[in-house]
This record gives structure tokens, C-alpha cells and sequence, in this order.
């Protein structure tokens, strides 16, 4: 399905809006006149609502799309959810608002935007879906998703697993936030993977929230359930495997060896984990979407029909090839 295009210029307007006290968001209301860049061009103002800071990955995702607005001369209006998706949905109503010329979303679940996207759509303000998709009756409430396939991301894990394993591995499995996409993908690709190997087994599955003290907090009871039994861990985000190798330690075990562990994200802190021989594999799941998403809303404003998805492509590292990659790694 194609999607609906969006006209360049917006009217301004200035509206107050009471934001929610867990939300920051930078910068006032727009003047009546545009405002231009050193090379004559319309300065763009664009709203980030972002799910919030709970992983290296996230903050590194927050960082890319702050350099690039500042790298394209455009204002960012920049909102922290806090984790919470009410709060990103309040943020949206403020840089509707604020009439801003196109809104970056990374939706902290995937559904219930429906209402505050009619009114961004209502308004002229096109929407670009970063690294987690939504669920809508109505495609063209967003304009694009960019993102990595989650589902394909827990497939390689699991793949890569099965090989390390001979087919033979007793799992607990670390999942992400309830509902979001990641956690759901993640998940069933992971699944898909093992499916072929009857001896692989999740004997435990509960989310760790994608933070590193969850993680530590549901390995730390996961262990105790069920003991000696447990071969490996499999984490949906990398921040979460970090805690786990944390419990596995307290547990007297050594993480890497005794209990492997396998993740995704491939941020810096999972590559110092398989330096140290603690982590054993982690799918990459680039952060760095900031130049896509900031192509993707000069497009559109210049009338251009894009894609309805754009697929970041990822790889798997494990311990033997981190050294020779951590010195490569941005975020």
C-alpha cells in the first residue's frame, strides 16, 4: 500500500500545552515565520518521542538522531517517555502543538496510537517509526518504519546456538518489554531456530524489561528454580545479558562456560564481555538510525513515496571474532 503524502510546509502555530511532569521537552513555540539555515534553506523542527534511556542501545539510538539534527541544521524537540507509553503519546500531542514539520517515533509498545496519530495526520505532520513497528487499522498514520527484523535476529541467535551446542541446550530465556516488538520477534525467531533441535529447550521464559537489574533479578530467581539444569541463557538485549552474567557469577557458575550466554544488541559493553570470555554471542541491532530517519522526512516532505518498512541489515559476533571488532564499535 502506498503511502499518503504529505505537503512541505506547515502553518505554525503556538498553542500552551500542560506536558506531564515525567516528560522534558526541549524548545518553545515555533514563530510565525520560518526560521533558515546558513545556506538559505527552510529550517526543519522535528519532535523525537523517545521510550526512554534503560539500555546502552537506546541511548546510543537518542545520540544518532541528535547528531544528525544538528549535522542537517534542523531544530530537535526531544521528549523522554520515561518507559512510559502515555508519556509518549502526551509528547506528541505537544509537538502537534508546537506545529512541528515531521515527528520521529519509537514506540515503547505496539498499540494504542491510533487516536493521537489521527491527529498528527489531521494536522499535516508526517510520522517516522524508528527500530519498533506499531499496530494500526490505517498504514498511512505513519509514513515508514525503520528497523532491524527482529525476527531474523533471534533466528540467528538460535541458530548460531545450535551449532555451539550440537543441538543440545536446557535455556532460560530473558525477554523484553511485554509488548513491544523485539521482545515478541525476538522471541519467535528464537523459537523457529530451536524448532529443528528437540534437545533445545526453553525450560524458563520472563521478562527482564530489557534493563541490566531486571536481567540480573530474573536470572537470580530463574537459577534458583531450577538449578544445575540450566546450560543457557538467551537475552532479547544485551543490558539484560550483562545483569545475567552478573547472577550467573553470584550463582558460583562460571558465565561463558558453565552457563553460555547469548544475546542481541552488539553494543561496546557486549564486546568487552566476549573479550573477557563471559558473553559467547550476540546478534548486531544497529542503533544508528539517525540518517535514515532524517532521509526518510526530507523525502517525504518533498512529496516522495517511500517504503512502508526499511530493513537494517544485522551480523552475529561471537568470542572469536569481538577483539578483532571492539575497536570498530560506536555505540
Amino acid at each position: 500500500m502506498k503511502t499518503s503524502s504529505f505537503p512541505a510546509s506547515i502553518a505554525w502555530t503556538c498553542a500552551s500545552l500542560a506536558a506531564a511532569a515525567s516528560i522534558s521537552l526541549l524548545g518553545g513555540c515555533k514563530d510565525s515565520g520560518a526560521s533558515s539555515n546558513a545556506d538559505g534553506s527552510k529550517k526543519l523542527t522535528i519532535g523525537f518521542s523517545q521510550v526512554g534511556a534503560e539500555s546502552d542501545w537506546r541511548v546510543a539510538e537518542t545520540k544518532s538522531i541528535k547528531d544528525e539534527a544538528a549535522a542537517r541544521g534542523a531544530e530537535l524537540k526531544f521528549s523522554d517517555a520515561q518507559g512510559k507509553a502515555e508519556n509518549q503519546i502526551a509528547a506528541i500531542r505537544s509537538f502537534i502543538a508546537q506545529g512541528v514539520d515531521a515527528i520521529i517515533l519509537a514506540p515503547k509498545v505496539g498499540t494504542g496510537w491510533e487516536p493521537v496519530l489521527k491527529e498528527a495526520k489531521a494536522a499535516n505532520i508526517p510520522v517516522i517509526l524508528v527500530d519498533r513497528g506499531i499496530t494500526v487499522e490505517d498504514p498511512s498514520l505513519y509514513v515508514t518504519l525503520i528497523a532491524s527484523d527482529f525476527v531474523a535476529e533471534g533466528r540467528m541467535a538460535a541458530e548460531w546456538l545450535a551449532k555451539k551446542t550440537d543441538g543440545k541446550a536446557q535455556i532460560i530465556e530473558l525477554e523484553g518489554s511485554p509488548g513491544a516488538d523485539p521482545a515478541i520477534e525476538r522471541k519467535k525467531g528464537f523459537a523457529d531456530g530451536i524448532a529443528a533441535h528437540p534437545d533445545m529447550q526453553i525450560i524458563a521464559s520472563q521478562s527482564g524489561d530489557f534493563e541490566t537489574g531486571k536481567g540480573k533479578q530474573v536470572t537470580e530467581t530463574l537459577l534458583q528454580q531450577h538449578g544445575d539444569k540450566v546450560t543457557v541463557v538467551y537475552a532479547h538485549n544485551d543490558n539484560m545479558a550483562l545483569g545475567a552474567i552478573e547472577a550467573i557469577k553470584a550463582a558460583g557458575k562460571k558465565p561463558g562456560t558453565d552457563i553460555l550466554v547469548v544475546s542481541i544488541d552488539g553494543v561496546k559493553s557486549a564486546f568487552d564481555a566476549m573479550v573477557a570470555g563471559e558473553l559467547n554471542a550476540t546478534v548486531e541491532c544497529s542503533p544508528l538510525l539517525g540518517p535514515a530517519a532524517f532521509d526518510a522526512i526530507e523525502k517525504t516532505l518533498a512529496g516522495e513515496t517511500l517504503e512502508k518498512k526499511t530493513v537494517v541489515a544485522d551480523r552475529l559476533f561471537d568470542q572469536s571474532t569481538a577483539a578483532e571488532e571492539l575497536p570498530n564499535r560506536k555505540y
